[in-house]
């Protein structure tokens, strides 16, 4: 299985961490949220493995624009995950499906240097 790696390519978080593993000479696959979206399934599955409040970025730009009646919606897993599927931009960035099966968000050169260490040791 190859690394994939999720988000918005404009997102300079999701850039550095594609410079990062280009700079490790680690193939990826790119899964542009704008373009693909997120299948239910999916975000249910990244929610699993990271919990609902990890992935859900209540801290940018496309949380602060929404209204305060709709933030107030989200309440448990199954609002965030609609809100998730219906507003991509608010998943946090990016979220990497890793060879080992292992899924996990946002970009850490360091959590990541261990966790390339740990797949290559297995």
């Amino acid at each position: 299985m190859t690394l994939k790696l999720h988000g918005i390519p404009n997102c300079d978080t999701v850039k550095r961490a594609r410079t990062w593993l280009t700079g490790q000479g680690l193939a990826h696959d790119f899964v542009d949220f704008k373009k693909a979206g997120a299948g239910a399934a999916e975000l249910q599955r990244w929610a699993d493995a990271v919990g609902w409040e990890r992935l859900l970025n209540r801290q940018g730009t496309t949380w602060r624009k929404l209204d305060a009646a709709t933030q107030a919606t989200v309440v448990d897993a199954a609002s965030a995950l609609r809100l998730m599927q219906a507003q991509t931009s608010v998943i946090k960035r990016p979220v990497v499906e890793w060879p080992d099966g292992a899924v996990t968000v946002g970009f850490s050169p360091e959590a990541w240097s261990a966790r390339c260490a740990a797949v290559a040791e297995r």
